[in-house]
Formats: C-alpha cells, sequence, structure tokens
C-alpha cells in the first residue's frame, strides 16, 4: 500500500488526467441519457398602420457652392497684388494689376488711327486740287511704261529660253549616242550588249538585278522616244516662231532632260549594282565599267545644268507674264482712281469711308477692353481660398493668380446607380458631420448628376446638396452623411422588413396559427425566449404585395389587415437541454441558437 501511494505521488499529474477523463465520460453519458428536445420558437409582429418614410443616404465632403480660378485673358508681369489670402472681397475688386505697356499703345495707336479716319473723311468731301489730278496721271503713266516694259523684257526672255533649247540640242544628241553605246554595244563581250553583259554577270549571285536591267531599258526607251519627237519639232521651229510654240518646245525639251536624266541614273545603278555584287565576292569587275560610270557622270551633270537652265527660263517667262497682268490691273485702278479724281465726290466713297470711321471706333474701344483685361477683378462675392502670385512674378492666360470661393457650403455625396435613380432635384436632405456630432442641418438637392463615373464596374452619381443654414464650424473638405428622403406615405399598412419574404411566386409573410408563449427555461436568449413563440404546426405562407419600403419597415399594399400578427423572426434549436442536474457541482449544459447575430434572425 505505501508502495502504491509512493507510485501515485510520483505520477499525481498523469494520475490527475486519468480521473478527469473518467469523470468527463460520466458527465457525457449521464447527459446523453437525460436529453430532451428544444422546440423552434418564433418572434411576432403586428401589421399596422403608420407614417413610412423611404430615404436613401450617403456620404461625402463638404464643398462651397461656387469655386473660380480667377485667370487673366492677357499675358503680362504683375504689377501689383491688391488681395491678401484668407481675405474676404466683393465683386469687382481687384485681385492683381498687370503691366500694360503694350495695350496701352494700342489704344493710342487706335485713337490715332480713328482721327486719320476722320481726317480722310473730311477730304473726301473737299474739293480735288490740281496738284492731287497730276500726281494721279502721273501713277497712270508710270504704270503704262512699266508694263511696256514687262512686254519687252517677256519677248528677251523668250530669246533666252529658245537660245538655251538650241544649246541643249547641241548637247543631247551626244549624250544620247554615249547612252546608247554603253548600254547597247558589244565592246564587254562580242556578240552581246553591254546591258546583257552586266546582268548575265552578276544574275547568278544575285537575281535582283534583272529588276536593275528591265528598269533601265524601259527607262531610256521612254526618254529615246521622248527625244526623238523633241528633235524633232525643235528641227521644225526657230527663234522667230510664236511665244507659244517656243513656250511649248521649252517645256517639251525640260521633260526630255528629265527623262534622260531618269534613264541615265538607272544606268547608273545598274552598272553600280554589277560593280557591288562582284567586289563582294572578291571578284574583279571589268575596267572599262568605271569608264562607263565616270561618263554617266558626265552626263548627269551637263542634263542637270540644263535642265537648271530651262527651268529657270520657265520661271521667268511666268513671271514676265504676271508682271504684265499686274501692271495692267493697275492701270486700269489708276485710270478708275484719275477719273474718279475728276468726279465730284461719289456718295458711296463717302458712305465707305464713314464705315471706316466706325471701324475704327470699335477697333478703339476693342483696344479699351483689351487694356482693361490687365486689371483682374473679382468676379463675385467670396474669400481668397488661394493667392498664387506676388509682384514680379510673369502671367499667362493660362496661369491661376487666385482661387476664389463663396462663403456659402454645400454637400457633395455620390450614390450608386440603384439609389441614384430614386433622387430629384428639389428633395430634403438631413446632412450629419463626423467633426460636429452635436450638429444636423437641413438640406435641399440642387443638382445630380447626369452621366454616371465608373470605377471598377461600379458606376456612381454625384449630388449636391444645398444647406437650409450656414454653421461656422462647418468647413470645406470635411467628412458627412446625407439621408436624402425621396418618398413619404402616411396611413399605410406596415409590417417590419424582416417578416417580408420573397419566392419564385412573389412575396409573402409567415402567420403562426395557435402561438404558445414560449418558456424560458434553459435558453441563451432569455428575453428572446421570453417574447417568443411556440406552435405544434410549422407556419403557414400568406401572400402578400408590397409597396414602399425603408431602411426598417415595408409597405403591404393587399394580403393583411391591420392587427394580424406574423413572424418577425425564427429562432432555431442549436442544441437539446437536459432535463437533470449535472453530476458535477450542478452544471447545466443546451440550450437554444437565435440565427442572424447576436439575437433574432429576420428570414
Amino acid at each position: 500500500m505505501t508502495t502504491m501511494f509512493k507510485a501515485i505521488m510520483r505520477h499525481k499529474v498523469i494520475t490527475f488526467l486519468v480521473l478527469a477523463a473518467l469523470a468527463g465520460g460520466g458527465y457525457y453519458w449521464y447527459q446523453k441519457a437525460n436529453q430532451k428536445p428544444v422546440e423552434t420558437r418564433y418572434v411576432l409582429g403586428t401589421a399596422a398602420k403608420g407614417t413610412l418614410v423611404a430615404s436613401v443616404s450617403g456620404t461625402g465632403q463638404v464643398a462651397v457652392s461656387d469655386q473660380v480660378d480667377v485667370k487673366p485673358k492677357v499675358s503680362g508681369d504683375v504689377l501689383s497684388v491688391g488681395v491678401k489670402q484668407g481675405q474676404e472681397v466683393k465683386a469687382g475688386d481687384i485681385i492683381v494689376k498687370l503691366d500694360s505697356t503694350d495695350a496701352q499703345k494700342a489704344v493710342r495707336d487706335a485713337q490715332t488711327n480713328l482721327e486719320t479716319a476722320r481726317l480722310s473723311l473730311d477730304k473726301l468731301k473737299q474739293p480735288v486740287d490740281a496738284l492731287t489730278i497730276l500726281q494721279s496721271e502721273n501713277t497712270l503713266t508710270r504704270a503704262q511704261e512699266s508694263k511696256k516694259q514687262t512686254e519687252e523684257d517677256l519677248k528677251k526672255s523668250y530669246e533666252n529660253a529658245y537660245n538655251d533649247v538650241s544649246d541643249a540640242f547641241l548637247k543631247l544628241p551626244d549624250i544620247m549616242t554615249g547612252l546608247h553605246d554603253i548600254l547597247f554595244a558589244n565592246a564587254l563581250n562580242p556578240g552581246q550588249t553591254n546591258i546583257d553583259f552586266y546582268s548575265d554577270s552578276v544574275f547568278r549571285y544575285d537575281e535582283a538585278v534583272d529588276a536593275y536591267r528591265s528598269e533601265t531599258r524601259v527607262r531610256y526607251d521612254t526618254a529615246r522616244q521622248a527625244y526623238d519627237q523633241n528633235f524633232s519639232d525643235y528641227k521644225s521651229t526657230n527663234r522667230f516662231s510664236d511665244m507659244s510654240t517656243i513656250e511649248k518646245l521649252l517645256e517639251q525639251t525640260y521633260q526630255t532632260n528629265k527623262l534622260l536624266s531618269d534613264a541615265i541614273k538607272s544606268a547608273n545603278n545598274l552598272i553600280q549594282f554589277y560593280q557591288d555584287t562582284l567586289t563582294q565576292r572578291l571578284l574583279k569587275p571589268v575596267s572599262a565599267s568605271n569608264t562607263h560610270l565616270s561618263d554617266l557622270a558626265t552626263y548627269s551633270g551637263q542634263i542637270n545644268s540644263m535642265l537648271s537652265s530651262l527651268f529657270g527660263d520657265q520661271n521667268t517667262i511666268q513671271n514676265d507674264k504676271n508682271s504684265i497682268v499686274d501692271a495692267e490691273r493697275t492701270i486700269v485702278e489708276k485710270t478708275g482712281s484719275l477719273a474718279k479724281l475728276k468726279e465730284p465726290p461719289d456718295p458711296l466713297d463717302v458712305r465707305t469711308q464713314e464705315l471706316a470711321i466706325k471701324q475704327r471706333q470699335e477697333t478703339l474701344q476693342d483696344a479699351r477692353d483689351q487694356l482693361a483685361y490687365y486689371t483682374v477683378k473679382a468676379p463675385f462675392d467670396g474669400i481668397v481660398a488661394v493667392l498664387s502670385v506676388q509682384k514680379g512674378d510673369s502671367a499667362g492666360s493660362g496661369t491661376v493668380l487666385a482661387t476664389i470661393v463663396t462663403k456659402q457650403r454645400i454637400a457633395e455625396i455620390s450614390l450608386n446607380e440603384v439609389d441614384a435613380v430614386k433622387v430629384k432635384v428639389g428633395q430634403k436632405s438631413t446632412i450629419t458631420f463626423d467633426a460636429v456630432p452635436d450638429l444636423s442641418i437641413t438640406g435641399e438637392v440642387q443638382q445630380l448628376d447626369t452621366l454616371g463615373a465608373v470605377s471598377q464596374g461600379v458606376v456612381s452619381y454625384a449630388v449636391k446638396i444645398g444647406f437650409d443654414t450656414q454653421d461656422s464650424r462647418v468647413k470645406p473638405g470635411m467628412t458627412l452623411s446625407a439621408s436624402i428622403i425621396n418618398d413619404v406615405r402616411t396611413d399605410v399598412l406596415t409590417v417590419p422588413n424582416s417578416a417580408v419574404k420573397s419566392s419564385a411566386n412573389g412575396f409573402y409573410v409567415e402567420i403562426l396559427d395557435n402561438p404558445v408563449p414560449a418558456a424560458a427555461t434553459n435558453t441563451n436568449s432569455p428575453s428572446a425566449a421570453s417574447s417568443s413563440f411556440t406552435s405544434a404546426t410549422a407556419p403557414r405562407q400568406q401572400a402578400v404585395e408590397v409597396g414602399l419600403s425603408s431602411d426598417t419597415m415595408t409597405e403591404i399594399t393587399s394580403g393583411l389587415k391591420e392587427g394580424d400578427r406574423i413572424v418577425v423572426s425564427t429562432i432555431k434549436p442549436s442544441s437539446t437541454t437536459t432535463s437533470g442536474g449535472s453530476i458535477f457541482g450542478g452544471l447545466s449544459g443546451g440550450g437554444v441558437r437565435v440565427q442572424g447575430g447576436g439575437g433574432l434572425r429576420g428570414n
């Protein structure tokens, strides 16, 4: 016995755990043998008439009813600043003055131009003096002499053009012959033209040479055809041909040279491709190819020189023609002016000058208006929230000089698309503020965005609410909550929202027939149990039609009458209770489980 006691003392922790396990097991089987079922309980409510207020809520910030960034319409250096940040201003108060030196000059110039126009009108109404008539006659004479001189210049230009065409045909035959020999002689390989030799020599290495060969042949043939026709036309003309014939021959010769230039360039490209292809493969081109390239370069230089001369001739002729037209117009103008000078003042001229005076007056007014822009004024009564410039700064038409806000505050909140459709301008609202918990201000919806803003697939609409009263404690940017009343119905039948359920057939409520008050014994929620009921039968469904809903209540338009009792929530059993006491110090278990959080659940 002594030995057993010593063993127990040595393992007293293990011994205690074994005893606890035995006690727990015994208690479990005792509880199991004494379990009793727990009934489902129901919390009932009553359909009652009352006033139903529907509203939507949102959060946002305090804003000002109007805010504007004051910007100048002109650019200039800041000469003075007439306000300070935080200062209250009235509409028309000077914010900033800009350097208006140029604008003042524009006003002076406009005044001068107006006075000049008035003097011109006075002069128009006076008889023309002999000196003015003489000056007009001299001007007309100079215009006539200028036309004659230009006509002589045009004749000379045609002579120069024919000479340049003649010079071209002193060189073109040799160039055409030289180009033909380079391409179609058989000096490089007997029995084979040079163009075929260049192509065939590198075709095995790069078939692209065939395109060079084809292009060279086509451009040569085109240039040859143009040259033959051009040369034939040249032989049928002389320097005494009419101007149109010489001008046509000039254009034809210019185009022939351009085509010949293209043919020379294509030949050069072919031979250069031949040399490059062989050189890349460490093969030596024939020495005659260098001679051909040198000759082609010479031809190209001669062609470019002729093109420059021919193009210059074309421009000179055209300029002379334009000068003659201008001279003829001047003669007509001066002739008419002289005739008018000799006549009494034309009423239309007087009217024209009067309109000119009116235009100068408008220009002067515009200049004065522009000058006024250099003094930037407050557009409305408010407070200078931000002052962005100081004396000496440079400001442009997009520079923000200051930001002015009104003293009136508004609420700006954001609503989702479901709530936004319920809101209309003019609806009343209640606003509370996180920073001023004891303050509640009523207001009215002033504006609702027509277009929503999409963020991460969610559409929201901005709403502006005007305050009925202003409180100095409310500052722009403060966080607020607003509840907008969108419908009010009086004397309607209502039930709690939790009582209304839905199915595929519509809405319904549950009615408990023969309810029996539930006992408060062995429940985890005594207060719920004391106001709950049980029934031998399950609740029956009663179809209803619903109307307006608030955060807590729903309007019933049909299916119920005032005073009807309906199920508001159901208390489901979560375990069973024991009928007897605990074998360990009176401990008890079981109870009921209330669905929906810490109390009742509205199904």
